[in-house]
């Protein structure tokens, strides 16, 4: 088994995916992802964006190929051992918010630090600077019901962010935006993942959401069709940043 790149804090290699119905969701696909790179994963609906974000956060284990995460193999390890690994490290964004009902906006943000171990005072401190950062400070003791989506949803990205990840998933984080809105967080997620050194993997379709990348990963039917470098940025000798499988 072939150790990934050092400078890789994520690494795919020949990642193969079926669905229960037997469709492929993902054909032989690899890549690698560089500590503080922000990477946009394109393409249309049913494409494989969505079931490549869950491989790579440890929530599925692909049916061949292998995923890394600082050297360490993810597709070996047990699922409690996965369920730390997205605890401590990875944060993610869901294309809707999930929140938990009973709980207000800060307390929904400061969720995953507490379940960490974070005193109740330093994860209300966390939660409520992203939440200002987002514009939704003044609804930090509302609830869910009492909040618009796209409010939801802003307190979904301050949840993700207050944890403090190594690695940020989003799977089409500003769909339910408008779209001053929408700039508005792209902004944020650019300046968190620049200032804090966030390894950032969007998936998108939209083309102002993949604006804000360093390279754009294209995917079509379950395969990596090509990778654009936004500004290019020279390949590690001996690495394909992106393997077409036909």
């Amino acid at each position: 088994m072939e150790a990934p790149p050092d400078n890789d804090v994520l690494w795919a290699r020949s990642l193969h995916f079926q669905h229960s119905d037997g469709s492929p969701a993902l054909s032989g696909v690899s890549f690698g992802v560089r500590e503080g790179e922000i990477l946009a994963v394109s393409g249309p609906r049913g494409s494989g964006k969505t079931t490549l974000l869950r491989c790579l956060s440890g929530l599925v284990t692909a049916q061949r190929g292998e995923v890394w995460f600082n050297s360490v193999p993810v597709h070996t390890m047990a699922q409690p051992a996965r369920e730390r690994l997205r605890r401590d490290r990875f944060g993610w964004i869901d294309p809707a918010p999930v929140l938990v009902p009973e709980l207000n906006a800060w307390e929904n943000a400061a969720l995953p630090l507490m379940l960490r171990g974070t005193s109740r005072e330093r994860a209300r401190t966390a939660a409520l600077e992203w939440l200002e950062r987002l514009d939704v400070g003044d609804l930090s003791r509302r609830r869910p019901h009492e909040m618009k989506q796209a409010e939801r949803q802003r307190v979904s990205i301050a949840r993700a962010l207050a944890q403090g990840p190594t690695v940020l998933f989003a799977d089409e984080p500003t769909a339910p935006l408008h779209r001053a809105d929408r700039a508005h967080v792209l902004r944020t997620l650019t300046t968190a993942a620049r200032s804090h050194g966030i390894t950032v993997v969007v998936a998108t379709h939209d083309q102002e959401t993949a604006a804000i990348a360093d390279r754009t990963l294209a995917l079509l039917d379950g395969r990596c069709v090509n990778t654009v470098h936004l500004p290019p940025v020279a390949e590690t000798e001996g690495r394909a940043p992106c393997s077409l499988s036909v």
